[in-house]
Parts: structure tokens; sequence; C-alpha cells
């Protein structure tokens, strides 16, 4: 009774410094299993260092030493494997085997036995799919209780003079086995406090941070400005519950809230020289107050008393920052100033997508306005010469030609529209068309027949006239009479086919880009749309027809 007593004095020492090893970040490997070379490495130093303790930790009895060396051997085989836990227990035997005694061999062999039934234990679960058995106390409890039975059993097969090793066998089996097993499941326990709080604050940290991204996504993309910024302050200000949240430009403060929102006054001009230094180095600046001092550069009565200074970058380039602080007397939690750094790399990424965005939507605009411009210049000219050819003849329709010129200029002034209905789009082709009927007489018949169901689809602005224009211009011109051009619609795999097709079959592929610019931007902006596959797809029959198309997905 006196020697189990003994040794679980030792065996307290012994998990009051694993205690205090696992609030460090030695201990972060075994919170995991994994195959990585890292982690095992590290599950062997630490074991085998546990092993080791374990000796010097012993009691010394009859020439032998009663100790805790299975509990590191046993568990390095568990979070190890087999390989790891041998060699965990190989060193821990080794050790042993240096301090010399009757028992050295036994027990270096036995220590090693022990670390591959930690590891044999190990590939069992592993191969079961049931790795979160090896974190429980039970298992490791039976584990070492096993190994610890061996261990006796080769005391009493390799010690010499068997008498000696069965008297030692006799007085220290019981106390050990017990100690052994109930200190590798309180040490497994340790571990689990260990594991669940890890968890626990993972688990937080991914709540707030991804809280804050479903919150805030979207809201820069029009802009880096006030409003925004405030939006912004208030959501990451609720979310991680700091004394206030502070958002910049490289000049200017854009929103400020939470304590000491009466003199840090959006639209006021930078006054800390912290945050201009975050600026021009681009770097994060932690002032804690304490070794790092704080002062509010703006009221001595301020009461925050630390801050976290993070730049916002759009790019490479550094356009402001986001700040977080807290009151005095209160420091900032890990968890705060690890989600701070990973909100401003969300804030930075949304400032980026939202100039990208900018830039996407002038870029439209501006291939809009070039699609204007390929209108064929003659149009203009040709409608006036029509429509003054028709007054004379017939007033009334040389009216309604002014009205359908004027419906197709107003058409084509919606310069900041990217997207129309195909109702609308075909009523702009229908003006033209009415204008070019007049011009060509009988010479040009127009077909158009598009199913009701797909009118109110959207495509880009300023898609069928340049078909139907290139259909007159280089196929209708070229005829003497009999043109025909249809507009239709037919269902295929993946959704509407809309085509526009002529009864010339003269057109000729432009050899210089220039020339076929039109088309290039009308392809590029159906792609962008809708993906490739509703990209403009050109076929030609010499003398039968030209028929332009493309795809609107409908599924």
């Amino acid at each position: 009774m006196d020697l189990i007593l003994s040794l679980l004095q030792q065996m307290c020492v012994y998990l009051m410094l694993a205690y205090m090893l696992s609030k460090t970040p030695l201990f972060l490997p075994l919170l995991s299993i994994s195959n990585r070379f890292s982690h095992k490495l590290s599950v062997y130093v630490l074991f085998s260092l546990f092993c080791i303790m374990g000796t010097y930790f012993g009691l010394q009895i009859n020439d032998a030493i009663a100790n805790t060396r299975a509990i590191g051997a046993v568990m390095g085989g568990l979070f190890g494997g087999p390989v790891v836990g041998f060699f965990v227990g190989l060193t821990g035997g080794l050790h042993r085997y240096s301090l010399g005694g009757f028992t050295d061999l036994a027990c270096a062999v036995s220590t090693t036995a022990e670390g591959l039934i930690g590891g044999l234990l190990h590939t069992y679960f592993v191969r079961k799919g049931k790795t979160e058995r090896l974190f429980s106390t039970s298992v490791v409890f039976a584990g070492t209780l096993f190994a610890e039975i061996v261990q006796m059993a080769l005391l009493l097969m390799i010690a010499k003079p068997f008498d000696q090793a069965f008297t030692l066998v006799s007085a220290i089996a019981a106390p050990m086995i017990i100690t052994n097993s109930v200190g590798a499941a309180l040490f497994m326990s340790i571990l689990q406090d260990r594991k669940t709080i890890f968890e626990e604050y993972s688990a937080t940290f991914s709540r707030r941070a991804l809280n804050i991204a479903e919150q805030s996504v979207g809201v820069l993309a029009s802009g880096f400005n006030p409003q925004n910024a405030e939006k912004i302050a208030r959501i990451v200000y609720e979310e991680t519950k700091v004394g206030a949240v502070s958002i910049t430009d490289n000049e200017k403060i854009l929103a400020f809230v939470g304590i000491g929102d009466d003199h840090h006054k959006p639209e006021t001009p930078i006054s800390s020289q912290s945050t201009l230094d975050a600026i021009e180095k681009n770097t994060i600046i932690y002032l804690d107050g304490k070794e790092q001092p704080y002062q509010c550069s703006l009221s001595k009565e301020c009461k925050l008393g630390s801050a976290l200074i993070i730049p916002l970058r759009a790019g490479d380039d550094v356009i402001g920052t986001i700040k977080l602080y807290e009151p005095k007397r209160k420091l900032f939690s890990t968890i705060n100033m690890a989600m701070a750094e990973g909100i401003a790399q969300l804030l930075s990424s949304q400032i980026l997508y939202g100039d990208y965005q900018q830039k996407q939507s002038l870029l439209a605009q501006a291939e809009i306005k070039l699609l204007h411009a390929q209108v064929n210049p003659h149009f203009l000219f040709n409608a006036l010469n029509t429509i003054n050819a028709v007054i004379r003849r017939d007033p009334n329709k040389a009216r309604e030609l002014i009205q359908h010129l004027s419906q197709f200029f107003r058409s084509n002034l919606k310069q900041n529209i990217e997207t129309v209905t195909l109702k609308e789009e075909i009523a702009h082709v229908n003006a033209y068309l009415t204008i070019e009927k007049a011009r060509f007489a009988d010479r040009l018949e127009v077909n158009i027949d598009i199913d009701e169901a797909l009118l109110e689809y959207k495509l880009p602005t300023f898609t069928l006239q340049p078909l139907v224009e290139n259909a007159i211009k280089h196929g209708i011109s070229e005829l003497l009479s009999g043109g025909i051009i249809r507009i239709y619609s037919q269902s295929i795999d993946g959704g509407e086919q809309i085509i526009v097709e002529d009864n010339a079959g003269s057109y000729i592929a432009p050899q210089n880009a220039h020339d076929g610019l039109g088309m290039q931007i009308v392809d590029k902006r159906l792609s962008n749309q809708f993906g490739r596959q509703s990209a403009l797809k050109i076929e030609v029959e010499t003398n039968q027809y030209t028929r332009m198309s493309f795809i609107i997905p409908t599924h």
C-alpha cells in the first residue's frame, strides 16, 4: 500500500508537469491525428521526454526502479502509430538500460513493447475509422493496463536471477499496474480538456468570422466610402464585442463606432501618428497600453486604453486601416486579435472586388458605346434620304418612319443599361428594320418568330441589332431582289438558340480585326453574361444563307 501511495505521489508531480505543458503550443500536435512527418516527430520528442521523466520520478527498489515510464510509451504509440510508438519505447528503454541494474535489459525490451502496444491500438482504431476513440480515457486505461501486464511478464522472462525478478514483480506489479493505468487515463483527461477548449475556441472564432463575412459581403462592392464603412464598422463592433471600431482611408476617419464616438468623428483628418505609420509602412501596429503605450490623440479623457491598427489593401496599395480598441483595464483577447487580421483581409478582398466591379461596369459601358459607334455611319444619312423621298408621296408614312428613327436613337442613348429583355431588344431591332425596309422596299422581307415565353429573358443590351445590321450590310445589300432576314428561336439542349439568318450567304469573315470589332464585342459580352456555351456562332453556306446564333440558357 505504501508503494502505491508513493507512486501516486510521484505520478501527481508527473501529471502536474503535464498539465502545465498542456497550456503551451507543445501540446497542439496531440489534439489531432495526422500522418504528417512534423506531427509524428513532435509526438516522438514529447513522449520520449515523458518516458525519461517517468524513470527519473521512479522509486528505487531492490536494484530496480518502480516507475511511470509506461504512460509515455503507450501514449506515444496511441498518438503516433506503431513506428513512433516503437521508437518512443526504444528511447525510454535505452535510457533505462543506461542506468543499469539487474532489470535493465528487461525494462528496455518491455518499454519498447509498451510503445508497440500503443501503436497497434492506434492502427486498429484508424483502420476502423474511429480515431476519436484514441482520445478515450477508457481506451488508454485498458491499453496501459494490458501493456503493464505484458511488462511484468517480460520482467519474469528476461531478468536474472528469476527468484529476485519474481520477488520484485510480486512487490511492484499491482502498484505499477494501477498507478500507470490511472495515470495514463488522467493524462488523457488533461488532453481531452485541452482539446475541448481548443475546439470551443475554434468554433467561437469560426462562428464570429462567418457572421461578419455573411453580413459584410457585398457592402463594399459599391465603393469604399463613409456610408459603407459605417455599416462594416458596426458589424465588426457587434460581433467582436470590442470597445470601439474605426475605419479610415489614408487621410480621414470614415467611420467610428463604440466608446469615444463623442470625439472620434467621421470625416475628420487622421490625428494618430501610429495610424499614419501603419499606412506608410504597410504593417500591423498593436498598442497594448503597457509595453506599447496608447494615448488618444484627441482627448485626454478618452476611456480607450489599447488599439490594434491593421492596414486595408487594394492589391499592393494601402488604402486605409481598420482599428479595434479596448477600454482601459481590459486586454485584447487572442481571438479578437486573430480575427481582426482575418477581417482586414476580408475587407481588403471586398474593396479590391468592388474596384474590379466598378472597372468592369465602366468597361461594359465603353463597349456599349463602341457598339453604338459601330452602327453604319451612313445609316442616319440613308434614313433621312429615305424619309425625304417618302414624305412627298406619303406624309403619314414619313411621319411613322421619323417616329421609328426617334425610337431607334432613343434606345441607343440608353448607354448605362447593360442588360435588357429580349422583348425590348426586338423592339429596338424593329425600329431599325422599319427604316431599312422603307429604304430597300421590295428587296427586303423580314420574318420574326420568337417564342413568347422567351421575351422576358435578359440578355446584353445591343446584341441583336449589330447582327441584323451585319446581315443587311454584308448580305441583303448584295442582292438585287428577294432578300429575306429571319429572326427566330429554337429549343436545343441547354437553352434556347436565337438565330439571325439572311438568304444571301455572302458573308466573309473580316481580315482586319478592327472591321469585325462589333461582332467581337457582341461575342465577348454574350460569353461574359452566359458563359462560353453562349458564344456567337457564325455559319455560312455561300449563296444560300449566313446564320448568326447564340444561346440563352433557360435551365
